[in-house]
């Protein structure tokens, strides 16, 4: 059982929730665990980080069921709870190797020499414009509902997508990137 189930199914056994909000909390976490995870991993670029990520906002999704499991699309709380968490880590990790660079050690872990080359140059992306293309292209989410998960214009959206893919293509040495219809 990897960490991400071990997190959830702790809390679901400190949870005294009735017995049919556990199986629907535990069919919703099997619908969405694999996919929103793979969102988190594009957007961290390292697998065990971004199941420690989701498993967070599961947990929180559990303790919360009742309310959470109530809206119109659960999945889209916990995707949104991922990314905080994972836009704050990045932060945090970004503002420690700058601090480093700063002290002058030069012992500062860089990228993996396994990362593929989309994974760099994703994580080479404007914050916005990468969480713009993981949602489009990995989590299949139009620009409206990228626009109403983020609170923003569609056109802002389809900005990002453009500018994004543009960033991309130049990045992976390609001509161009073509938009999904």
């Amino acid at each position: 059982m990897n960490a991400a189930a071990v997190a959830v199914t702790t809390t679901m056994n400190r949870d005294r929730a009735a017995p049919d909000r556990r199986a629907e909390f535990d069919a919703f976490y099997a619908r969405n665990i694999g996919r929103i995870t793979a969102q988190i991993r594009a957007y961290v670029g390292d697998h065990d980080e971004a199941e420690d990520l989701v498993a967070e906002a599961f947990t929180r999704a559990l303790t919360r069921w009742k309310t959470v499991g109530s809206y119109d699309n659960p999945a889209t709380w916990v995707r949104r709870v991922a990314w905080n968490l994972a836009t704050s880590r990045l932060r945090r990790g970004a503002f420690a190797r700058r601090f480093l660079r700063r002290q002058r050690i030069t012992d500062v872990e860089g990228p993996q020499p396994d990362r593929v080359d989309l994974e760099r140059a994703l994580t080479a992306l404007n914050e916005r414009h990468r969480k713009a293309i993981i949602l489009y292209y990995i989590a299949d989410m139009t620009a409206a509902e990228i626009a109403d998960q983020e609170r923003v214009a569609e056109s802002t959206v389809r900005t990002w997508l453009a500018r994004g893919r543009a960033a991309l293509a130049e990045r992976l040495r390609i001509d161009e990137i073509k938009e999904q219809p």
